[in-house]
Order: C-alpha cells, then sequence, then structure tokens
C-alpha cells in the first residue's frame, strides 16, 4: 500500500508519545504487504473493523484508534485521523 498522506503518523507521535512505536510498526506493515481486500487485511490485523467505506485499526493495545479509508484496487491509504480508543467511543468519529 502507499500512502496518500504521511503527515498525521509523525504529528500523532509527538502528541501521543507511546503510539510511535505501534505506529511505525502499523506502516511498515501496510507498505510491505499488497492487500487485495478486507478479508486478506484481516488476516494480518485481527482487530481491524469496517466503519461504512473506512478501516478502524486498534494500535497499541486497543489505547488508539487509526482511521483510515483504503483503496485496495489503486493499493492507497489515507490516513484520516487517530484518536484515543476513550476519543472515538465519546462520538469523535461522528465527524468523518
Amino acid at each position: 500500500m502507499r500512502f496518500i498522506t504521511n503527515r498525521r503518523l509523525p504529528e500523532s507521535s509527538s502528541v501521543h508519545h507511546d503510539a510511535g512505536g505501534p505506529l511505525q510498526a502499523w506502516r511498515k506493515a501496510m507498505e510491505t504487504t499488497c492487500f487485495s481486500g478486507f478479508a486478506e487485511l484481516r488476516e494480518v490485523f485481527r482487530s481491524v473493523d469496517k466503519v461504512g467505506a473506512l478501516r478502524v485499526f486498534n494500535i497499541a493495545g486497543n489505547k488508539y484508534c487509526l482511521i483510515t479509508f483504503l483503496n485496495f484496487d489503486r493499493q492507497l491509504c489515507y490516513i484520516k485521523q487517530i484518536l484515543t480508543h476513550t476519543k472515538y467511543g465519546k462520538g469523535a468519529r461522528c465527524r468523518w
């Protein structure tokens, strides 16, 4: 997968210091794997969920939610938002 935007990962790592390592590991796995669809994605990332057209990944032991839009045909990943699990649960996701 190729990333459309790269700035959200470093921005989030500077705010949430404990997310840096897990986010980089997630990114490396995404960059080095070609996923044909959600089923293959779920084989690698067991905690990923479908929320409409978005895919939500649990990061750092479910401490953070990484909200993405994935285009499997074009192998593109757009990172929409990174939230703490608490903010995600309180409805911050309504802004997408």
